[in-house]
Order: structure tokens, then C-alpha cells, then sequence
């Protein structure tokens, strides 16, 4: 087994975090001003319903094959012979071409359906179904980098993505912001949509540029293997001797599996996009958008680097212990290290997911009445904004802790395991649609597409750990971790509370949200009541450290020696 790949995920990990930090700090100071140069009915449009239109087209084209690369891509380590590392190396490359075949038919689908379904308010704005079709032609042309994109992965080139991605975003954010403000000094303000529209065809046509200099030698559509190699032990009719040309029939099954299961999950990821724009007018679209956007910003810098760093470092390790633990005493005590390592570095990640939402949810409930007012610019306070962001406070655990367990089980799933899950997805289908419409009804407004998120990951993390378990289980009999491995120290949690009490009382008797509601953001008061937030939350993270921070740290870098 190679030794460093935990400190090779964690690099990367760092590496990703910090793409995204740095990009989303510079996107997060335009955005700023992107968003007050836009109404709230055109940035409803272009952040739920044209957001929802390409996320659409990317993950039914896209998912299922990178995932299902993910496990079969060949190791640098790999003691295989060269010809046949060669052959699953082609055989990779060639299925990493599918997405951006896929997608043509994809984006035509997503097209008509949407032009069928877009309401009358959005369809009125000027130049509409030329921004639709801008996001649509951005959708293909970053399918198009699928080949590069899954090289630089199956290979940990993080540096290409970090530097593709990272212009890539930096490029759209002011690519639009100047579009915004060269429509706002004309003064009719008719190029909104056009303008985000062109951003994205920025993003797109940045990151394919970068990842094709960088990769030159990627091929953009499937080329025919050596028969005699591609062929060996295919059974089944002409259909499946033609698709062994080009694939390995057992990676490609598995991609159209996970991309036939990722039709659901993409429910699951977006529900709440196709619901505030069946029920919100535009502009409550707008303000729910907005919320969304800052509420997932740290989803965005931390969460996601991590479950796509998860979802390699679990897809590595554990090709030692997919099969049955037998065969010779090396091949046994590889397997039995490598689950060691899996279990270790899951319990790790869970024990600093479950501090880190207690803190998010204790000092983020506590002044998020006060960023509000610095975040949202005045005509957004009036939407549903307000109310989404309060909600987001207590979704952010969830989905912290819902990302590596979602990893661990996409990269260990077998195709048995895929197929139980995609029926408890409909499932968790059915169950978001009833607490979204039970929780509206209640008069919850557009914050119960967030609460109805909650239930929903709450049973797909029930799922998730009953697996894990299970699969532990069957190969190690016995479990990866336990309660005492993940929660954290009494002290920490009566520091915790302590920082709560003391805030609040100071809260109510300076009356800071009253302070903060009238624009004072910067009087004594207020600004001693943040320092004040700021020491407790320090003692808190100072607590967890000397209590519990040290030994689980020190424990991940032994795995890294």
C-alpha cells in the first residue's frame, strides 16, 4: 500500500481549500456588487433557474462517470504489468470522453423542458432565450474538459485544477461584474441576464483553455483498443464485444449505473431550486438565492474540497479490502492496514465535522442578525432573505457531516449496494416533498425548503452510517469508530455553553439586533459585543485543542509518516 496517500489527500485537500478560499474572497467582494447592481427578479432568474439549467446538464452528464473513475483509474504504485496498466489506462481515457457525448443530448433535453416550463415573468425579460442558450453552450464546452479534468485527478495533479478552476471563477466574477456595469451606466439595464450568461461562458471556456495547455495529449472522443487485448473474456452479443473496443465493460456498467442513480440525487442536491421556482415569484427568488449563495459559501470553500478529497482517498485505500479478505498473508495484512486507515481517518474527520457545526450553529445563531445587515443590501431585506440565512445556520452540520459519509459510500458501494440505494433515494424523495409542503403550509415560507433539506440529509446520513458499519462489519467484524471517538470533551461543550449565556445576556441588555437594525454597525457597543464573540469563540477552539485538538491531530500525522 502506498504509505502517503493519506498525506498526498491531505495536501490536496489543503490545495482545494485553498483555491476555493482564495477564489471565493475575491468573488465574494464582487458579488458584493453583482448583486446591487441586479434586481432581485433577474438574479432570481440567473441563480435558480439558470444555475438550475446547467447544474442539470453537468451532473446527469458528468457524475456517474467521474465517480465510477475514481476506483478504476490506474495507480502510479500499481505492480501490474506495463501492457496491461497501458490497456486500463486507454480504457480510462476513453470513458472519461463520455460525458461530453452524453451532454450534447443532455443540454437538447434540458433545453425543451425548461423553455416548456420557464414562467411568463421570467420569459419577459428582455434577451432571455439568448442568455438560456449561452448557459447551455457553457454547459458543453466545460463537459468538453471532462477527459483533462479526470486525468488530473486519477493521476492527483491538483495543481492543474487548483490553477483551472481558480481563474476559471475569477474570470466569471469579473467578467459579469463589468458586463453589470457597463449595462447599469447605460441606464436601462436590459443586459442582466446576458451579462451573468457571459460569465459562465467565461468560467468555462477558461477552465477548458488551461486544462487542454496543461494536457495537450487528452483525447476528446474514444478511439478503438487492440481487439485481442479489449475483447479477452467478454461474453454477451454484439453490442457488448463492440462496447469492449473501447471500454472496460465493468467501469463503463458502473458509470451508467451511478449516472441512472444521480438522476435522483440530483432531486435530492436541487429539490430546492425546482420548488421556489414552482412556488416564489421572482423576486423572493432572488432573496432565496442570495441566502443560499452566502449561506453555502462555506459548503463551497471547505465541504466540497474535502467529500471530492474523501471520495479519492477512500476510492484508493480501500482497493485492498473491496474483495474478501483472503489470499496470501501480505495480500490479508494489506487489507486489514488499509481498513485500519479508513476507519481511523473517518473517525478523524467526523470528530472535527461534529465541533465545528457546534460552533457554526452556537456564534452563528447569535450574530447572524448583525451580519445580515452588512451581508444583504437594503432591498433584499425585505425578501425572503432574511429568513433563509437563519435557517442555513442549522443546515450547515448536516451537511458537513453528510459529505464524508456520502464519500465513504460512494467509494466502497458495490453495484448491488448502488441499486439499494437509488430505491431509498426515492424515498428520501418523497420524504423531502412532504416536509418542504407540510413545513410551507405551516407558513414557513421559502426557509422550509431548508428545514425540508434537513430531514432529508438526517435520513440519508441514518442511511449512510448503516452502511458503513455494515461494511466494516463483514471485513473487520467489528466497528470503525464509536460515540467517545467522534463527540467532543465535556469541557469544550460547557465552554460552549458558557460563550452561549454570557453572549446572549450581553445581547439583550446592550439591545445590539435593535443597534445593528438602525445602521449603527459601528458604535461601542456593537463593536464590543463582536469582539466579545470573537474571544469566546477563541477560548472555545482553545479548549477543544488542549482537551481533544492535539491527540486527534497528532494521530492523523502518524498516518501521514
Amino acid at each position: 500500500m502506498d504509505n502517503r496517500l493519506l498525506e498526498r489527500s491531505v495536501s490536496s485537500a489543503r490545495s482545494l481549500i485553498g483555491l476555493q478560499l482564495i477564489s471565493r474572497v475575491f468573488t465574494f467582494v464582487l458579488n458584493q456588487g453583482l448583486v446591487r447592481l441586479a434586481s432581485p427578479q433577474a438574479y432570481g432568474t440567473v441563480a435558480v433557474q439558470f444555475e438550475l439549467l446547467i447544474n442539470t446538464i453537468l451532473f446527469l452528464s458528468r457524475e456517474g462517470v467521474r465517480n465510477s473513475l475514481l476506483r478504476v483509474w490506474p495507480q502510479q504504485g500499481d505492480a501490474r504489468n506495463d501492457s496491461k496498466r497501458k490497456l486500463q489506462l486507454a480504457q480510462c481515457s476513453n470513458l472519461a470522453t463520455v460525458p461530453a457525448m452524453l451532454g450534447v443530448p443532455v443540454t437538447l433535453l434540458t433545453l425543451i423542458a425548461y423553455g416548456y416550463t420557464a414562467s411568463e415573468d421570467a420569459r419577459s425579460q428582455p434577451y432571455f432565450q439568448i442568455a438560456m442558450f449561452i448557459y447551455a453552450a457553457a454547459a458543453v464546452i466545460e463537459l468538453c474538459s471532462e477527459p483533462m479534468h479526470n486525468r488530473a485527478v486519477g493521476e492527483a495533479r491538483t495543481s492543474i485544477r487548483v490553477r483551472a478552476e481558480g481563474l476559471g471563477i475569477s474570470s466569471k466574477t469579473a467578467v459579469t461584474y463589468v458586463a453589470l456595469l457597463l449595462d447599469s451606466q447605460l441606464g436601462e439595464q436590459k443586459f442582466t441576464l446576458v451579462a451573468f450568461a457571459l460569465g459562465q461562458l467565461m468560467y468555462s471556456s477558461v477552465v477548458f483553455v488551461i486544462y487542454l495547455a496543461d494536457i495537450p495529449d487528452s483525447r476528446l472522443l474514444p478511439v478503438r483498443l487492440s481487439q485481442a487485448s479489449s475483447r479477452s473474456s467478454v461474453i454477451g452479443g454484439r453490442g457488448h464485444r463492440l462496447l469492449a473496443d473501447f471500454f472496460d465493460l465493468n467501469a463503463f456498467y458502473l458509470s451508467m449505473t451511478m449516472t441512472l442513480q444521480s438522476l435522483v440525487k440530483h432531486f435530492l442536491t436541487e429539490g430546492d431550486k425546482f420548488l421556489v421556482s414552482y412556488w416564489s415569484p421572482l423576486r423572493d427568488q432572488g432573496g432565496y438565492a442570495i441566502a443560499v449563495n452566502y449561506g453555502s459559501l462555506i459548503a463551497r470553500v471547505v465541504f466540497q474540497p474535502i467529500e471530492e478529497i474523501c471520495r479519492v482517498y477512500f476510492s484508493r485505500v480501500l482497493s485492498f479490502a473491496r474483495g474478501p479478505t483472503r489470499g496470501s498473508g501480505n495480500d490479508v495484512s494489506a487489507a486489514r492496514s488499509a481498513l485500519k486507515q479508513a476507519s481511523d481517518a473517518l473517525s478523524t474527520l467526523l470528530s472535527i465535522q461534529v465541533v465545528f457545526s457546534i460552533l457554526v450553529v452556537t456564534f452563528g445563531s447569535l450574530y447572524l442578525p448583525i451580519v445580515m445587515q452588512i451581508l444583504l443590501p437594503h432591498r433584499y431585506l425585505t425578501t425572503s432573505a432574511p429568513q433563509v440565512l437563519s435557517a442555513w445556520i442549522w443546515y450547515i452540520p448536516f451537511l458537513s457531516v453528510n459529505g464524508g459519509l456520502e464519500a465513504f459510500h460512494s467509494s466502497t458501494a458495490s453495484p448491488e449496494d448502488l441499486r439499494e440505494q437509488s430505491w431509498w433515494m426515492f424515498g428520501y424523495s418523497g420524504l423531502y416533498i412532504l416536509a418542504a409542503t407540510s413545513l410551507y403550509k405551516l407558513g414557513f415560507g421559502d426557509a422550509s425548503l431548508v428545514y425540508a433539506n434537513i430531514v432529508n440529509l438526517s435520513a440519508r446520513i441514518l442511511f449512510t452510517m448503516a452502511f458503513i458499519f455494515r461494511y466494516f462489519k463483514k471485513h473487520t467484524n467489528s466497528t470503525p469508530f464509536g460515540v467517545a471517538d467522534i463527540f467532543p470533551d465535556w469541557r469544550f461543550l460547557s465552554t460552549v455553553a458558557v460563550s452561549y449565556a454570557v453572549i446572549s445576556v450581553n445581547g439583550s441588555k446592550q439591545r445590539i439586533v435593535e443597534l445593528s437594525q438602525r445602521q449603527a454597525l459601528f458604535t461601542v457597543p456593537v463593536l464590543l459585543h463582536l469582539l466579545m464573540g470573537v474571544s469566546m469563540g477563541l477560548a472555545c477552539v482553545a479548549v477543544w485543542w488542549l482537551t481533544t485538538g492535539r491527540r486527534v491531530i497528532a494521530k492523523l500525522k502518524a498516518k501521514t509518516a
